[in-house]
């Protein structure tokens, strides 16, 4: 993909959002259709962005990723993918690790409520992977089935504990009811949301297919991507799991985008995420 083309597909986005962002609507609404929300779940602000290419473009250059989560509500219920960054950083401003920075201006859980969503109403919780910084919320969601790759909580949970993975953020896995998947799986059994199997950053990650009536399809990239450029040149991070398996990967989702004309959204690039309707506004 070239710049030229590049450009044309971030405008062609930006069109689509101007077309299909709806004013805010109420929890209690009735959905005949599917819904797909944006939620600005944190930032991450790095020193050193150099481990996000193992071919050297970001060494010794810093960095900010954007966090964000999706809601989509479908006739037959309601799907959270990946729940981000802990709330509890709001109440702490920021938290600072080794080279890194993690902060969150608004809680989730008070955004959902905003459009009178609780942690009950979600029925179903999905997760990309099991990184920090997609599962920091899990917990509050105890009502909802989990739908986890099987590789995926096998690898969360090994020893050593892998780099990125707190266990205590999606400690209610033992005790939630969960849907154990393998590979591709659909959510609501029509077709409508799928998750994609995709490994290669971590041993069970996916991506989120979503198809809407006005809108066609859109595809959440999990950390298939951490930023635009990643996807323009098909850089892979140091720390993914397995180099050839993220080719692999995406040479899979490029292909469905293509003969899906799919939107494509990644989900850490504040410009991808900022090409759909701005919170409490959803895409359908």
């Amino acid at each position: 993909m070239t710049w030229k083309n590049s450009l044309q597909v971030l405008g062609s986005s930006l069109f689509l959002t101007a077309a299909f962002a709806p004013a805010p609507a109420r929890a209690e609404d009735p959905v005949k259709e599917v819904r797909l929300y944006a939620i600005e779940c944190g930032r991450i602000d790095f020193k050193d962005m150099g481990s996000f290419a193992d071919t050297g473009e970001y060494d010794g250059k810093p960095g900010t990723l954007t966090v964000s989560c999706y809601l989509i509500r479908h006739p037959k219920g309601t799907l959270l993918w990946d729940t981000g960054l802990s709330d509890k950083l709001a109440e702490n401003k920021a938290g600072d690790g080794d080279g890194y920075k993690f902060s969150v201006a608004r809680p989730l859980i008070d955004q959902l409520k905003s459009i009178g969503v609780t942690p009950a109403d979600v029925t179903h919780v999905a997760f990309s992977h099991f990184h920090v910084d997609h599962t920091g919320n899990a917990n509050a969601f105890g009502a909802s089935t989990w739908i986890i790759n099987k590789a995926e909580m096998a690898w969360a949970e090994s020893t050593p504990t892998p780099y990125g993975v707190d266990p205590k953020t999606f400690s209610s896995s033992k005790t939630v009811k969960t849907k154990l998947i393998d590979g591709d799986f659909d959510v609501f059994g029509d077709g409508s949301v799928r998750i994609l199997k995709t490994p290669g950053h971590t041993p069970g990650h996916g991506v989120l297919e979503v198809k809407l009536k006005k809108s066609g399809v859109v595809i959440l990239s999990g950390d298939l991507y951490h930023t635009h450029e990643n996807r323009l040149f098909k850089r892979v991070p140091a720390f993914n799991y397995e180099r050839a398996d993220t080719l692999a990967s995406i040479d899979r989702v490029e292909k469905i985008v293509k003969n899906t004309k799919a939107h494509f959204i990644v989900q850490h690039d504040r410009r991808d995420v900022a090409t759909l309707p701005k919170f409490p506004a959803y895409l359908e």
